[in-house]
């Protein structure tokens, strides 16, 4: 067979295609119409009821807008109900703004000493090659989220609201690419002339300088103190006076973060359940824990999830954050997913059956997006309680699902739903001896150290 595509393989396959049955009339239809509409199986959409057993939300859904914050909006809005519950408040919303700033900042900072820790690497190796591809960005995950509000607190979103550019973050985001990478640059020269680690992080400093008054102008500045002052649901006045964003994230953030582990469903046989693993220079904070997340089978992220959001007698039911592969098998104008819901195999004439483990490693699948679970519909079955479905807080406004709260079927979680963050003493004894172990270093280019930017 020839190397090159030649006109007489052209005519071979148009003549194929004239022959398959229905070519012209799917031909009609997907030229008029987005392909989602023609490959969209109707009588799934229709069949999947948004009804569940268990559900916790009873507030209204955020928007990230055109920003790639979903993982910060999901961990946000998991402080929320608690948060709200301290004040006596039904609505609240935590700045988002407030804490995207100061990712941005530590994103740089980190991304900057992973340049200088490369400086004697080759400009075109694997590593250094991935580090100058994404110098800014919005995405993240748990443990880059956790991070933050350890070291930098919280503050409610009258405090430090939206900006244009908080959300719609495109030109803001490439102003400070440009900025980066010139810095890397400049450092690389540096210490190919030998210059010694204080001078490199001078420069690191003066490039970090001028990147925070971007974010001053495109974010506003952050306060480092502010008054606080609200009326709850009765009507009753209260005053706390002068706190720092620090303080008022002590006071009345209720979910103990240092709780939570990240479990993780790498179905890789090059990553063996039951350990830990992190990724070469994945993070924001320099100084904080490293991002480290647990592998376990499928169903044990099923069953944990499905306990939080339950709850037992000792403790109330709590949302999930999670992350997930998104945009596969998604109905964005109905706000469902399913594993079955679009059949793009018979519209195409293929057949798709890559798994799991292969979809990650054929650069197929990565997590792209993060939400919360808010509701589970548990049934009986054999094998004991399953979830049948789930209720997703997502962070796309309102418009979309119902009310924008989304409805996942299991099948979907069991196929695109990567990691949650559940309390560590939910695990049974030998995951929580995995915990202990030091992890494996995975490359910094692996699909595991994905930001969900969703």
């Amino acid at each position: 067979m020839e190397r090159g595509l030649t006109s007489g393989q052209v005519e071979i396959f148009t003549k194929q295609f004239d022959e398959r049955p229905g070519s012209r009339l799917l031909q009609n239809a997907v030229t008029a119409t987005k392909v989602d509409q023609v490959a969209l199986d109707h009588q799934l959409a229709r069949s999947i009821d948004r009804t569940v057993s268990h559900r916790l939300d009873d507030w209204k859904p955020t928007d990230q807008k055109q920003s790639g914050r979903c993982w910060m909006f999901a961990g946000l809005n998991l402080l929320r109900p608690g948060t709200a519950r301290a004040l006596g408040v039904k609505e609240l919303e935590l700045s988002q703004n407030h804490l995207m700033f100061f990712d941005k900042l530590e994103k740089a900072n980190h991304w900057l000493e992973s340049i200088i820790e490369t400086a004697d690497r080759d400009v075109d190796d694997r590593t250094v090659a991935h580090l100058l591809s994404s110098p800014s960005e919005d995405g993240g995950q748990w443990n880059m989220f956790a991070a933050l509000v350890a070291k930098h607190g919280l503050v409610p979103q009258s405090v430090m609201p939206e900006t244009v550019s908080s959300s719609a973050t495109r030109m803001l985001n490439r102003d400070l690419a440009r900025v980066l990478r010139q810095a890397a640059r400049d450092l690389r020269a540096q210490a190919a002339d030998g210059a010694e680690e204080a001078a490199l992080r001078e420069t690191k400093a003066d490039v970090l300088n001028v990147v925070h008054g971007m974010l001053c102008l495109h974010l506003g500045t952050p306060p480092t103190s502010f008054h606080w002052q609200w009326r709850d649901e009765d009507m009753v006045f209260h005053r706390d006076g002068d706190l720092t964003p620090q303080e008022f994230a002590a006071r009345y953030v209720t979910t103990p973060l240092d709780d939570y582990v990240c479990l993780v469903h790498d179905a890789r046989e090059s990553s063996p359940f039951g350990r830990t693993y992190t990724v070469e220079h994945l993070g924001n904070v320099v100084d904080g824990p490293e991002v480290v997340y647990l592998n376990v089978e499928m169903e044990v992220i099923e069953q944990l999830a499905m306990r939080t959001v339950v709850g037992s007698a000792d403790r109330p039911g709590e949302p999930v954050w999670f992350g997930c592969d998104v945009d596969h098998q998604q109905s964005v104008e109905r706000g469902l997913w399913d594993a079955r819901l679009f059949d793009y195999d018979a519209l195409y004439g293929t057949t798709t059956d890559l798994t799991r483990a292969e979809r990650l490693e054929h650069h197929e699948a990565a997590m792209t997006h993060a939400m919360l679970l808010t509701g589970v519909d548990v049934v009986e079955t054999e094998d004991g309680e399953r979830a049948r479905r789930w209720r997703v807080e997502n962070s796309w406004g309102t418009e979309r699902g119902e009310q924008g709260y989304w409805t996942m079927n299991a099948s979907w979680f069991a196929e695109h739903v990567f990691e949650i963050a559940v309390r560590r003493d939910l695990l049974p004894d030998h995951l929580l001896a995995a915990l202990d172990e030091p992890p494996v270093v995975l490359p910094a280019w692996d699909p595991m150290g994905a930001l969900a930017r969703g």
